[in-house]
């Protein structure tokens, strides 16, 4: 036989035996924000284990150019993106909606597309990006696999995952004006800050709009459009039927989408004004809320509130998590919400009933003049509360007696029953502060052993109303602080952060941790301290060890046993042991870590990445980078 019948004899045998191997199972990737479009921030990859975590190293890094681009702008900046891999390639938006499409393996960049938002607008909640959305319509060629990104300024824009260039048959050019009707008192009122979610066809979009502005506030529409034309579906206002003519109630964090049962689930916000409710009685219905809707027709399937009549600013702010959880031995389809104030709320996905009972607890009373405060509030009997909430003169935190002296004093001038006090004139004590507890960061579910891994800050802020004639002096006598007109409501407000005269918080650490619970009990598995003072105390952690910081940005968890998280005010990205909550690695970050990590397997290697670039919030250390870590090769 000869050389050519050889290699003819050896293709055949080649081809048989491929055809005849399994196939090669897809490696875990992170096709949406939150790794899935449950939000579970869960991988299956294994390759990074609690026993090699310590050798991981800088695979690459990808910057975003920012830093040099917007140079005058970036101190407003918050770079809380979580990229998504979708199709062999790595998407990343920066604080100023700009998308780059990157290698997964290398950190090179592909394309990029600039949406040119004006940098010297000052939009709601600053300039932020979360992430963008993928989907792929079944069809081929151009646009058959799209990105969406939402703008700070308000634009829906469906761009050719391959290039990076504007789909021309969505809507004008590829981009969609959300809400064109839309007469805001100020450009950049309203904004979106968190990705899109893509299901049966259609793009849903909430939007973010500036706090404490004014009582007849825009609303907070969520729409939905056609995800080929760009065409309006659907518009869901959660204070359509409401009795009263406040707005917001907007749905500024990542929603979920549970496609098979045909569900969109969103975490609505307070409505207008957050601090004063006199001028909307009642309990205000689908704000504070988790609200099931239909997705192909945008009616409310459901919705369970969080809190009533909300007056703390403790919206709904964490994509709702999907998974199969087991309480007390059945495993039932829930939803897993967790809140400002530190709960964890378990739902039923199907409708809307606690899973894990909720009770109707009394809260303190005595609101502003003609205040009418619901006289209980929700509060799960499993899981405890994850986050303080409550504290007296004698607890006061201070390194000298000096400063703990002046924190015991303010504690004392002000008023505090306990969770829910209502923001009063003399001065309240919102404890957790409006930051959390959990923010916007969520929380991980491993679905497999049953257990929530979650975040928490603990720092308290003080709330002051301001009689609207006091209002103009108020403001200029506190021009450093934040001080709000609630325009339309007869009080304007103040809100501060309660810390000592040194810059430390006045309420005792902890002040950042991270939690595990067992979902089949309720029990909390283990708490630890997230982050040190590092970064913003040289050598104090020395002397005052594991504090923890306040944190913003979520966990992810592995199959291996891993939970990594950054999110603290020190510059670190961390690995943690799933099953006991010690610290095994942490790697050094250009800047401040306030976003979600993810991670995924490429050509056989495990990459974890996160961005790096700061928060505006926090005042961390800014830049412009992604930063991707793997085993050595």
């Amino acid at each position: 036989m000869g050389g050519e019948g050889v290699l003819k004899v050896l293709a055949s045998l080649t081809a048989l035996l491929l055809a005849a191997a399994p196939a090669r199972a897809a490696e875990p990737g992170w096709p949406a924000y939150g790794g899935d479009q449950g939000g579970q921030r869960y991988s299956a990859a294994r390759q990074i284990t609690p026993a090699n975590v310590s050798k991981l190293e800088v695979a690459w890094r990808f910057s975003t150019g920012e830093m040099e681009r917007h140079a005058d702008s970036i101190k407003g900046a918050s770079f809380e993106n979580t990229p998504i891999l979708a199709d062999g390639r790595l998407y990343v938006c920066s604080p100023f909606n700009a998308v780059s499409a990157v290698d997964p393996g290398t950190g090179k960049q592909l394309w990029r597309f600039d949406p040119k938002i004006d940098p010297h607008v000052r939009y709601a909640n600053n300039y932020n990006c979360r992430g963008v959305a993928f989907w792929k319509s079944g069809g081929s060629g151009v646009c058959a696999a799209r990105i969406f990104l939402n703008t700070n300024d308000r634009r829906l824009i469906a761009l050719d995952a391959k290039t990076g260039k504007p789909c021309a048959g969505f809507g004008r050019d590829g981009t969609v004006a959300v809400d064109p009707e839309f007469k805001p008192a100020r450009k950049g009122q309203a904004a979106i800050t968190s990705p899109p979610v893509v299901a049966r066809g259609l793009v849903i979009v909430g939007s973010s709009i500036d706090d404490n502005q004014r009582l007849h506030e825009l609303p907070g529409i969520v729409n939905a459009f056609d995800a080929k034309t760009g065409a309006v579906k659907w518009r869901f206002n959660p204070l359509a039927t409401a009795p009263f003519k406040a707005g917001a109630a907007n749905v500024w964090a990542p929603m979920s989408v549970d496609e098979a049962r045909g569900l969109v689930f969103l975490p609505t916000s307070s409505p207008s004004p957050d601090f004063y409710g006199a001028e909307r009685v009642g309990d205000d219905r689908f704000a504070d809320a988790v609200v099931a809707l239909k997705i192909d027709t945008g009616e409310v399937a459901w919705s369970f509130q969080i809190v009533h009549h909300n007056v703390w600013d403790y919206d709904v702010l964490a994509q709702p998590t999907l998974g199969m959880v087991t309480y007390k031995v059945k495993a039932v389809p829930a939803v897993l919400q967790p809140t400002k104030q530190g709960l964890l709320f378990t739902i039923n996905r199907e409708n809307g009933q606690p899973l894990i009972p909720v009770v109707e607890r009394k809260v303190p009373q005595g609101g502003a003049p003609g205040e009418k405060l619901s006289p209980t509030q929700p509060i799960p009997v499993a899981p405890a509360p994850l986050a303080a909430n409550h504290i007296a003169p004698d607890d006061a935190f201070g390194l000298t007696f000096w400063d703990r002296g002046k924190c015991r004093d303010k504690i004392a001038a002000a008023r505090h029953d306990g969770l829910y006090t209502p923001p009063s004139l003399q001065g309240t004590i919102i404890y957790p502060f409006t930051g959390g507890g959990t923010n916007w960061g969520g929380l991980a579910f491993d679905q497999a052993h049953d257990i929530v891994y979650v975040n928490t800050s603990n720092a308290m802020h003080l709330v002051t109303l301001i009689k609207q004639k006091d209002f103009s002096a108020t403001r200029e006598r506190f021009a450093d602080k934040e001080v709000s007109p609630n325009e339309g409501a007869p009080f304007g407000m103040m809100r501060e952060t309660m810390l000592s005269p040194i810059g430390m918080p006045c309420n005792p650490p902890p002040w950042g941790q991270l939690h595990a619970i067992d979902m089949h009990t309720g029990k909390i598995l283990w708490s630890v301290p997230l982050g040190t003072t590092e970064d913003m105390a040289p050598f104090s952690e020395y002397i005052l060890g594991k504090t923890g910081t306040p944190n913003l940005g979520g966990p992810m968890v592995t199959a291996s046993g891993l939970v990594f998280i950054g999110a603290a005010m020190d510059d670190y990205i961390r690995a943690f042991d799933a099953k006991s909550g010690k610290e095994l690695w942490k790697g050094r970050l250009p800047a401040g870590g306030q976003a979600t990590p993810m991670t995924y397997m490429w050509k056989g290697r495990q990459y974890v990445v996160i961005a790096a670039g700061g928060h505006s919030k926090l005042d961390t250390k800014r830049g412009d980078q992604v930063i991707a870590y793997a085993l050595p090769n």
